[in-house]
């Protein structure tokens, strides 16, 4: 066997990144900031949450506050498929080859998440307070059938983060105030996707031996690759800084920036491999249960925030931008030295996000709001979009509540849906082998996000 060939085919997906959206990332950081697209949220967050979109903010709070935050995301990702290929090396479709079209039906890779934020606000003194805020800034999953057409490229694919983020604000004078903090980043990922082994038994071996003795004929032999693993062993940490600035009693500018985060995780896969193949690989080494690393740079993001207010109305626009440039690859390493690395090249763009939002004090008791949000996609191009993120460009449509219960209680309510431009996908497998089916096709995409968050001052 050439042990290159099978060992690159060990993965065949080679693990693209997770999760629904603009990359990765995750803005569901309260309930409020739901309700008008997040617009404005560097500037104008009145409540603990602004631990996290702008430490400075805290400020502005004139108790000592604490906060916590529910969010559903159900999002919905149809695939259709249109003209999937199986891998090259089976030569061309029959009666002339072993190749033709990948089997299987369409899928909905959407997966309904829930995600929670908690935020505590305490005055160390006049000029000086203390945030901690408890968020998961990055994850979401994609789920697909065993049997769907695109089940080389990805099945299971859930990320999890829990960002541990304590800061301090200090007030300057009575217009300007900063803040900082450090990001203590837990997380863990979980991974899967099936294995044609009858294609790999025909690179092994022959056609002659695999569709006979052996009953191993491409796309009727399957087994999978499963992957976990974690960062608990090497913690990764970061750093956030913001700045708000009170130009007039109506008007006040926000800054808030959030460095790159190095993650590097650890942890095992677990191979399953069909009976008749098992000869196969005997002696070789490969598809054999072990451990696995790998480093992925989360990116740094840069808001720029500004809020006015006008009566009964205050006025939000936000600009941010995400540095997902810093992620050119995705490199699985095994601790196997039998099973080559599995790279899959990434080269993912910087993004911009622009909201512009609206509050108005309806009554004493009630404060109603709006927004409207563009969020760029990072995926540079139908060839490097993957079902395990098949999302593109969104169109942000944000409707939202605050409910005051009594003087040091209320409730916040926001409701996003986010519409989805439709995203083409000509993904091809990157295992260098020959293997490398390629998966064509349409998905049609949207979510909508629930939140509600308590908030108490005392």
């Amino acid at each position: 066997m050439n042990k290159n060939l099978i060992a690159g085919a060990a993965i065949l997906c080679a693990l693209p990144t997770l999760s629904q959206g603009s990359g990765f990332a995750l803005i569901e950081m309260n309930a409020r900031g739901q309700g008008n697209a997040y617009a404005g949220a560097a500037a104008y967050t009145p409540d603990a949450s602004t631990v996290y979109f702008n430490p400075a903010g805290m400020m502005k709070l004139d108790q000592d506050q604490i906060a916590g935050a529910l969010h559903l995301i159900s999002p919905d990702a149809s695939f259709t498929n249109d003209g999937s290929s199986a891998a090259a090396i089976l030569g061309p479709a029959p009666p002339g080859g072993l190749g033709g079209p990948l089997s299987g039906p369409n899928d909905d890779g959407g997966a309904n998440a829930v995600v929670p934020n908690f935020y505590w606000v305490k005055t160390i003194n006049d000029e000086m307070k203390f945030g901690l805020g408890v968020n998961a800034p990055f994850g979401l999953e994609t789920s697909y059938s065993d049997a769907w057409v695109g089940r080389y490229h990805g099945v299971l694919s859930d990320l999890r983060t829990v960002n541990i983020n304590p800061s301090l604000a200090y007030r300057l004078n009575e217009q300007l105030s900063i803040g900082g903090g450090l990001n203590i980043m837990l997380g863990e990922v979980d991974l899967s996707n099936m294995v044609d082994f009858g294609a790999i038994c025909i690179a092994a071996a022959s056609p002659a031996a695999c569709l006979g003795p052996i009953g191993a004929p491409p796309q009727g032999a399957d087994g999978s690759a499963e992957f976990s693993a974690d960062n608990f062993d090497s913690i990764s940490t970061g750093w956030n800084l913001g700045l708000m600035y009170q130009i007039s009693q109506q008007t006040s500018l926000g800054m808030a920036y959030r460095s790159e985060i190095e993650m590097k995780v650890k942890g095992e896969v677990k191979f399953d491999v069909p009976v008749q193949m098992t000869p196969v690989f005997a002696g070789s080494g490969l598809f054999e249960d072990g451990g696995i690393s790998a480093q992925v740079d989360l990116p740094a993001s840069f808001s720029f925030s500004v809020a006015h207010n006008v009566n009964k109305f205050t006025w939000l626009a936000d600009a941010t931008w995400t540095g997902w440039s810093s992620f050119k690859e995705l490199k699985i390493v095994y601790d196997n030295p039998a099973q080559s690395p599995s790279v899959t090249t990434e080269d993912w763009n910087d993004t911009m996000r622009y909201s512009v939002g609206l509050d108005y004090q309806y009554s004493d008791q009630w404060v109603l709001r709006t927004g409207l949000a563009l969020d760029e996609t990072p995926v540079p191009s139908k060839e490097r979009r993957t079902p395990r993120l098949p999302g593109n460009d969104r169109t942000w449509v944000s409707l939202g509540a605050t409910y005051m219960h009594g003087e040091n209680m209320s409730w916040d309510f926001g409701y996003s849906h986010l519409f989805i431009d439709d995203a083409r996908i000509e993904n091809t497998l990157e295992t260098g082998t020959g293997l490398d089916a390629t998966l064509i096709g349409d998905y049609d995409a949207s979510v909508d996000i629930v939140s509600v968050q308590f908030n108490w001052k005392y």
